[in-house]
């Protein structure tokens, strides 16, 4: 038995390859350097996976911004806009990924989407009719080059035909099936250099497959492998799966010529069961998914070795490895300083699992687990407790009964009674929340942290940005004002810092897309509630203008799915737990005379599992209901809002509007307002705001683009119904965009209102 990683996080243990892209972006360093400090990057993870004992390090799996745009720019599927720009190869990279604004020209970012069932966002790429797919890049070939001169064998990785071609946007006539030759072709192509270079491996990272797939879908697989295949030569070819199990192409899998075969044994549910009822081919070698690549609670041993001796059963050649790229976890816990010992030593992150990988490799090869001392101290680590329970949060949760789940008064008569009461113009214009966390915002939060200043001085500049921030706001004329969260972190680590059941890391970092990371908190007992959150600082706001003015708050379903949760609760009784929190929260806002509430839930379509047939029974119907118990116990004439952003939410949208919410705004921009014909086809009745420009790109859009998206937009909808606001809060942007694009987006409400 050897031992394999699918992949490792990229950006530096503590974020370098965020810095440094940063400083790139704003010209304060050169390509030079960028690629300098990637390289130095690479050269570490390498080297920390080979004296871990990792048997087959993956190379490739190391990006500037994303793996699926990595792959796009290999295989030359650039789209013509950005070819157009006249750009170097990096920044045309950079181009397709944050959009491009300057004297080459402007043009927008790719569509930005959520890598499946995670809060990681992969770039869209856009196959044109016209498009020349072949091998043009370089990058992989590189990188396998540069660990082999460090004295690394390395097995490259890279995303498969099939998920490439079933990811990708169409832009033409032509689909995936026209593309497939071409496709293969490059693929092929692939393996020829490979060959060349003498690689041993190549790792085609497959997740489409555990989706549910048509008979088309397997033609397509079946017919992209058996040419790609035939090509393969001296190189092994892993079929690399993760995040489910592989129930609708396992025979097809089998059959075709694959050196080896990774399945997820965590998250795939029917995994073990294919490999009862079918065996496993003599020949090839099963790349088993044992450890949890998603979480970070350490590996029960005894559990995970009874697995093995299990797969082991059916397969003569197994390699151990987490279940999916290390990528979701952060990256080590030797920064974690603060952190109580008692409550480290349950934790493993990414550079802990690659021990635990080994640990696992040395204790199997004991004919007699328990002579091995990692076993036995793995086995008393368990046989305790370890996470906190409050028995009056799980009475409290025990006790909901439907109507707890319910407004008393249906959608339109609220709809009626709030027009009334707010008197609002058409088209009303908002934000999302946040503004942008400018340096003195942070160095303020900082200082606060470190005991340099007192709890009074932090909370009085907080208070200054928030006059600064209405009195702007009031300025440009946005009609519903928000206070700008100047005293919050992160949208759920904020909200974590406040309630029991959470602790918390200082670099536990994890790449939410490009050079955004996120810190999760970690769920460690019952949840409640213990003081106000965010009722100061709104009721501060509400008091500087006439105008109305949101409470900002993040919802259940977005604070579990953001937060690494307990092994020992379901999900559901955890989200039930958090919603209680948020109710009484919500409450204190209304009392307090906040009467517009958000309650974002911008990850509720992150967990919603990969195939449709357990939507509803597995996740929907608890995620739906935790959402609106948070709300239910409002008055008539409060409006609730939510926001959600970067996933598909067609196939679901009668399930949010089944939220009950009174106005919805989702990220619509990047995914050319697609959302607005679902909006219409299923007769939504919650009012909507579809977000009119991308605040992940730092492009400003002019008033004639905002006013043409508000076009689109009002030959769907009602012009009723319809807000207008960004896509996304502006946490991530600079000062100077974020006004100009306000006062835009602001101007063309008022000339779109004078036209209706």
């Amino acid at each position: 038995m050897k031992t394999s990683v699918i992949g490792y996080p990229r950006v530096g243990a503590l974020r370098e390859l965020k810095f440094a892209s940063e400083k790139f972006f704003k010209g304060e360093i050169a390509a030079e350097e960028l690629q300098r400090i990637g390289a130095t990057l690479r050269a570490a993870h390498w080297k920390l996976q080979q004296e871990s004992g990792i048997d087959w390090i993956p190379s490739n799996d190391f990006s500037y911004y994303d793996g699926l745009l990595d792959t796009a720019s290999l295989f030359n599927v650039i789209p013509k806009r950005y070819r157009a720009l006249g750009l170097g190869p990096l920044e045309t990279y950079f181009a397709m990924a944050r959009g491009y604004q300057g004297k080459q020209g402007d043009v927008k970012a790719l569509a930005m989407k959520k890598w499946f069932n995670t809060n990681y966002h992969y770039m869209e790429p856009e196959i044109e009719d016209t498009a020349d797919i072949r091998l043009e890049g370089t990058k992989l070939f590189d990188e396998y080059a540069e660990a082999k001169r460090l004295g690394i064998a390395t097995k490259p990785v890279l995303i498969g035909a099939f998920t490439l071609l079933k990811l990708a946007k169409y832009t033409g006539a032509k689909k995936a099936e026209d593309f497939a030759d071409h496709v293969a072709d490059a693929y092929s192509a692939v393996l020829d250099k490979l060959n060349a270079l003498g690689a041993a491996w190549l790792q085609l990272d497959e997740p489409a497959l555990v989706t549910d797939l048509t008979t088309e879908d397997i033609a397509l697989f079946s017919k992209l492998y058996s040419r790609i295949l035939s090509a393969k030569g001296n190189v092994k070819v892993l079929a690399q799966t993760y995040f489910g199990d592989v129930r609708d192409v396992y025979p097809t899998l089998q059959a075709l010529p694959f050196d080896g075969i990774g399945l997820d044994f965590v998250e795939g549910k029917r995994s073990l069961d294919l490999v009862r009822q079918y065996g496993f081919p003599d020949g090839k070698v099963l790349f088993a998914g044992v450890i949890n690549g998603k979480n970070i609670w350490k590996n029960d041993y005894p559990r995970t070795l009874g697995l093995i001796r299990e797969i082991g059963g059916h397969a003569q050649q197994i390699m151990i490895g987490p279940s999916c790229s290390l990528l979701h976890v952060p990256y080590t816990l030797a920064h974690e300083k603060k952190l109580p010992a008692e409550k480290k030593r349950f934790l493993a992150f990414a550079e802990e699992k690659l021990r635990e990988l080994s640990e696992l490799k040395a204790i199997a090869e004991h004919a007699d687990p328990h002579a091995s001392p990692l076993y036995t101290e793995n086995e008393k680590l368990f046989s305790g407790p370890r996470f906190t329970n409050d028995e009056a949060v799980q009475a409290r949760a025990t006790a909901l009964t439907e109507a707890d789940f319910r407004r008393l008064l249906a959608f339109a008569e609220r709809e009626a009674i709030q027009k009334a009461k707010f008197n609002l113009p058409p088209l009303p214009t908002t934000t999302i929340g946040s503004f942008p966390q400018t340096a003195d915002v942070r160095a303020n939060r900082s200082s606060f942290k470190k005991g340099a200043i007192t709890e009074e001085q932090y909370k009085q500049f907080n208070f200054g940005k928030i006059e600064e921030c209405i009195e702007r706001q009031e300025e440009i004329g946005l009609d519903v004002l928000v206070h700008g969260e100047y005293e919050r972190n992160d949208m759920v680590e904020y909200f974590g810092e406040s309630l029991d059941g959470f602790i918390f890391t200082e670099n536990a970092w994890v790449q939410s897309y490009g050079t955004r990371c996120v810190k999760p908190p970690i769920i460690w007992g019952d949840i409640r509630r213990a003081k106000p959150i965010t009722v100061e600082y709104s009721a501060y706001a509400k008091r500087l203008t006439d105008k109305p003015v949101k409470g900002m708050l993040t919802g259940p379903v977005t604070i579990l799915n953001w937060s690494f949760p307990r092994e020992d609760i379901s999900l559901k009784d955890s989200a039930l737990q958090i919603a209680l929190a948020i109710r009484d929260e919500v409450l204190d806002l209304e009392a307090n005379g906040i009467d517009i509430i958000q309650i974002d839930e911008a990850a509720l379509r992150e967990k919603l599992p990969l195939r449709q047939s357990d939507w509803h029974r597995e996740y929907l119907s608890w995620a739906i209901p935790a959402f609106r118990l948070t709300h239910s116990g409002v008055q008539a004439g409060t409006q609730i809002h939510t926001h959600m952003c970067y996933s598909q939410f067609s196939d679901i949208i009668r399930e949010i509007d089944d939220m009950d919410a009174d106005v919805i705004t989702f990220e619509a921009s990047r995914s050319d307002l697609s959302i607005i014909e679902s909006i219409q086809a299923c007769g939504f009745r919650t009012e909507v705001g579809p977000g009119v420009y991308d605040i992940h790109s730092p492009r400003i859009p002019s008033v004639e683009e905002l006013k043409q998206a508000l076009k689109r937009m009002l030959e769907s909808i009602n012009p009723a119904k319809l807000w207008v606001n960004p896509d996304c809060g502006l946490k991530t942007r600079g000062e100077n965009e974020t006004w100009a694009s306000l006062r835009n987006l602001v101007q063309a409400a008022k000339e779109a209102r004078n036209e209706l």
